[in-house]
């Protein structure tokens, strides 16, 4: 068993980039059942990666302390609202319609399809209530994230501050934006450090529209996709739930702390 482990961590086999359970088998004169009996129950699983970055902003911990802030304790007679675009959502038109699911058959449909087009949507999540304002345009350029924040304003009640946290996209910091919130003196803004999506949680609205939505969606037209956009939105808002935050802000300073120190370790002994 510690071999195996052991080899799994630390080394590949020839002419591959990572052990299958019968390579691994074969190297251990163990049985491949037992090989994935000792993935899993030490949580191996060599035929899965995922793509990171750190990120080198200098207020990193700064805005991390402050957006987490305004999550675990949000202030009074305010909204906090976690704005972003999904960019260039392309509607597909598959080829043959797609057939419908039957008992001891997965949905069928083509994997060849023709591009129709790529809306943006600009969207911002009030994390009290979980409720959604979305608008697609064509285009994201700072002209349509103005008009986008026109929609926002006209959305939320005007005795209420609003707070955006959004991600540093130039967009969203042209001299057009920055005179529009000047006029504008009850938001405030919070950037997210560089590289760090996962802190705005409209990211994780984001996938559950393409997951329910546009991922296996057949869509003949911009417009109907866009329709079908306004849709999900309509009927999400009318049981919305918001996403619970629980972690505090040390608890991922901490984490991102220990994930950099092993990266730069490994790192240093890969160029050594």
């Amino acid at each position: 068993m510690e071999r195996a482990v052991r080899l799994t961590l630390e080394e590949a086999p020839r002419g591959a980039t990572h052990w299958s359970s019968r390579a691994l088998a074969t190297r251990t004169g163990l049985s491949q059942s037992t090989v994935s009996r000792i993935w899993r129950a030490f949580g191996l699983r060599p035929h899965r990666s995922e793509t990171f970055q750190l990120s080198n902003d200098p207020l990193l911990v700064d805005k991390v302390r402050a957006i987490v802030g305004l999550y675990l304790n949000p202030p009074h007679h305010a909204v906090v609202l976690c704005v972003d675009e999904k960019s260039q959502i392309q509607a597909l038109s598959r080829s043959q319609p797609i057939l419908p699911m039957l008992p001891g058959q997965l949905e069928p449909r083509t994997h060849d399809y023709q591009p129709q087009g790529t809306p943006s949507l600009f969207a911002a999540l009030d994390i009290a209530t979980g409720s959604v304002i979305g608008k697609c345009w064509p285009r994201h350029r700072a002209l349509e994230f103005r008009k986008f924040l026109l929609h926002i304003d006209r959305a939320v009640p005007p005795d209420l501050a609003i707070h955006l946290v959004l991600d540093n996209y130039a967009t969203h910091q042209t001299k057009e934006i920055r005179k529009w919130f000047l006029r504008h003196p009850r938001y405030t803004l919070h950037f997210t450090p560089t590289h760090s999506s996962w802190l705005n949680q409209v990211e994780r609205w984001f996938a559950l529209l393409s997951q329910r939505q546009i991922k296996r969606g057949s869509h003949s037209s911009v417009r109907q996709l866009e329709a079908a956009i306004s849709e999900f939105v309509a009927l999400h808002n009318q049981q919305p739930k918001p996403f619970v935050w629980t972690k505090t802000a040390d608890t991922i300073l901490s984490s991102i702390g220990r994930f950099a120190s092993r990266t730069l370790a490994e790192h240093g002994a890969n160029n050594m």
